[in-house]
């Protein structure tokens, strides 16, 4: 464990450990598949299929989780494994979400930097079965070393029935230096039991030049929650 991770653990810790003791926790745990691991647009598994897993634990306002996926980015790196803490209050009608999360990988290539945090800051609002939302995430040290970067986006989702979902979002990444780009998603989601979730979901950005991971292309996933 880095110093990082530590430090960010312990904060975590000191953020729940108080609300802990007033609320009962709740756990919730996932496990999933996917013909791809998209990130804003972009393969984390040079196009192959992926595997992941994760655990949450909530008590009133306050969550935190750990979540973890194989990652193919051509090297020895293998696994990114991401560390999460934050609240959601309410402020009339909105529902936010603020938080902090910590992006780990481990295996990496002798002198890589790619672990990085970031913070976030999300808001969403029902508009009856349909929801619009905004959320913008900022690192001050970036993946790779690069100084900082920013990424927001808008989405929105409809539900018609308690199966069905679509939604979408549009979302630009801009960091230090050159790299920037827009990508955006559109899907439709399908609960098969209480449990159990397949989603069918088209990506895109506009660096088609960046490489073939970051091309259109269509996944289909299923998750499982328990």
């Amino acid at each position: 464990m880095t110093l990082r991770t530590a430090l960010f653990a312990a904060a975590a810790l000191a953020v729940a450990g108080p609300v802990a003791a007033q609320e009962t926790p709740s756990f919730e745990f996932n496990l999933g598949v996917a013909s791809d691991y998209v990130f804003r647009g972009v393969s984390q598994t040079d196009e192959d299929p992926q595997v992941f897993g994760g655990a949450d634990v909530s008590a009133g306002q306050f969550y935190a989780g750990v979540w973890a996926s194989n990652v193919d980015f051509g090297d020895s790196t293998d696994l990114e494994f991401d560390l999460y803490a934050g609240f959601t209050p309410t402020l009339g009608v909105v529902s936010l979400d603020l938080g902090v999360l910590y992006y780990g990988y481990t295996d990496q290539p002798s002198g890589a930097d790619l672990d990085y945090f970031e913070f976030k800051a999300a808001g969403s609002v029902p508009l009856g079965p349909a929801t619009i939302g905004a959320q913008a995430y900022y690192s001050p040290n970036y993946y790779a070393g690069v100084d900082h970067a920013l990424y927001y986006e808008i989405n929105g989702s409809y539900s018609p029935t308690v199966k069905v979902s679509f939604s979408a979002a549009l979302g630009r990444q801009q960091v230090d230096g050159a790299g920037d780009y827009t990508t955006w998603n559109v899907g439709v989601g399908y609960a098969l039991t209480d449990h159990l979730g397949l989603d069918l979901r088209y990506h895109d950005t506009d660096k088609h030049s960046f490489g073939d991971i970051y091309g259109s292309r269509a996944v289909v996933s299923l998750k499982a929650t328990f």
